[in-house]
């Protein structure tokens, strides 16, 4: 049965430009100077720089007029564009950055790729053009840290569908024979032991290497898991022997193709957002010049608003209404940006104010327990805001560049009832991790007991979360001889 009923409804939805402040907030600083470059682009009304040029004053209008019919604008306020631009430039910057500041930017050294490099190698071997074509492929297959991954049955499968070349496994075997020989030393091989015999093998003879070599290729796996009473009794060595191999071993690159970065390979640089800085027991923070740019509305919008004003034509519509939505984004975008570089400074004081100790000293046990909602309760935003701020940001500060997350900790309590970082008890594993006894480690019980001793009573459940986090093997992996 159909019937009519009214429902009152209360709901909470976002404007699209506090969508779009949300977006530029957790953006770090390349991806907003991308942002910034994309929107200049697409909007015509926005330009970058400071304005040269002083405004004319135009009069207000709330309609267009054509032989009596009527074009209504009621939301284009001429004088409200225009007045944008008006707004002294000091405000329109954060207070600690002048125009007198040098825009440093990272230069990019242009070199090969890691493919490029393989290949420019591969043109000294003598090889038939059908080895040539699988020698390519194979070189296309091989990933960045210089190992080949996929089965060999796989590849003569792609060579015949894609490259149109018909081989066989064993053919292809020889090839990736030939491509083992290229530098770095290690790269193609299939897997870990497989680098390491290679290296091993490229190396001049010795009976450490030699040795070396038997251990891997016969016992690889009691190797790895440091099973070292076994190795001594099945190849009846001495101990000292035993150590000279390891440290042959550890001598050698478990990811080849990661060398290549430093013979010109893309280097990944890491940008700060934030700058703090410290003098006479006073903390200064600053944003990266690049997030805060000065942006004003284009000149040249606003003059052509004031002829279609005066142009009184019944064609001036569209153009109206397509140069008002123009100077709406480009206002919204300013003011956007200008929220996003308030929010982004009033969070990171906050943030060095609360880990005040820690910017004066350096000490990162000096790190306070931090979560979010403390930040959000000082500066009376969101937590979502603050955890925005936070996200894939960094701070350079008088001791290194800082992951702005890496000041966020929970706090445990202490055997005296103090609130103590996650970080703190985490530095102190590690100490206690670095001065054991390397031919008996302690396992993650007996980690749990010396922290107990310091005043820490912490499970050994909690402990194998901390160590994992530390990347620090268990126990049986720390083992040395």
């Amino acid at each position: 049965m159909l019937r009519q009923s009214l429902q009152h409804k209360l709901q909470q939805k976002l404007t699209p430009q506090q969508i779009q402040l949300m977006k530029l907030i957790q953006l770090p600083t390349l991806a907003f100077e991308q942002r910034l470059k994309q929107e200049i682009e697409e909007n015509p009304a926005l330009e970058e720089g400071k304005e040269k040029e002083e405004k004319d004053e135009f009069d207000n209008t709330d309609e267009f007029e054509d032989k009596g019919e009527v074009i209504e604008a009621p939301d284009i306020n001429v004088d409200e564009y225009l007045s944008d631009d008006e707004v002294p430039d000091y405000k329109l910057r954060v207070n600690n950055y002048s125009a007198d500041d040098d825009d440093k930017k990272v230069p990019y050294a242009q070199g090969e790729s890691f493919t490029q490099y393989l290949k420019k190698q591969l043109s000294t071997f003598p090889l038939s053009e059908q080895h040539k074509k699988i020698a390519d492929f194979l070189i296309g297959s091989i990933n960045d840290n210089g190992y080949l991954r996929r089965e060999i049955i796989d590849i003569v499968d792609d060579l015949a569908f894609t490259q149109n070349v018909f081989t066989t496994e064993e053919e292809v075997e020889k090839v990736l024979r030939v491509i083992q020989e290229l530098d770095p030393p290690g790269v193609g091989a299939r897997d870990l032991k497989d680098t390491l015999l290679i290296q091993l093998r490229r190396k001049e003879p010795t009976p450490t290497r030699e040795l070396a070599i038997k251990i891997l290729e016969r016992s690889f796996d009691d190797f790895t898991n440091k099973k070292y009473k076994k190795l001594q009794a099945k190849f009846d060595i001495s101990e000292e022997q035993l150590k000279e191999v390891i440290d042959e071993v550890v001598k050698l690159n478990p990811k080849p193709g990661s060398s290549f970065n430093s013979k010109g390979g893309f280097v990944e640089h890491v940008i700060p957002d934030f700058i703090v800085t410290v003098e006479d027991d006073m903390i200064d923070v600053a944003l990266n010049a690049k997030n805060a740019p000065e942006l004003h509305v284009s000149r040249g919008y606003t003059e052509m608003l004031k002829g279609y004003k005066e142009n009184k034509e019944k064609s001036s519509k569209d153009a109206v209404m397509f140069i008002k939505q123009k100077l709406d984004a480009a206002k919204w975008f300013i003011d956007a940006v200008n929220q996003r570089r308030d929010t982004l400074l009033r969070t990171m004081m906050s943030i060095a104010e609360y880990q005040r100790d820690y910017f004066l000293t350096g000490d990162e046990q000096a790190i306070k327990p931090m979560i979010l909602k403390d930040i959000a309760d000082r500066i009376g935003m969101d937590i979502s805001t603050v955890s925005r701020v936070a996200n894939s940001k960094y701070v350079q500060t008088p001791y290194g560049v800082k992951l702005l997350k890496e000041f966020f900790s929970e706090s445990m309590k202490s055997a005296d009832g103090e609130d103590v970082s996650t970080i703190k008890i985490k530095h102190i594993l590690q100490e206690i991790i670095d001065k054991e006894d390397k031919r008996k480690p302690l396992t993650d019980e007996h980690l749990a007991k010396a922290l107990k001793e310091k005043g820490f009573p912490i499970a050994r459940r909690t402990i194998a979360k901390y160590r994992e986090q530390l990347d620090i093997p268990v126990a049986r992996l720390r083992k040395e001889i």
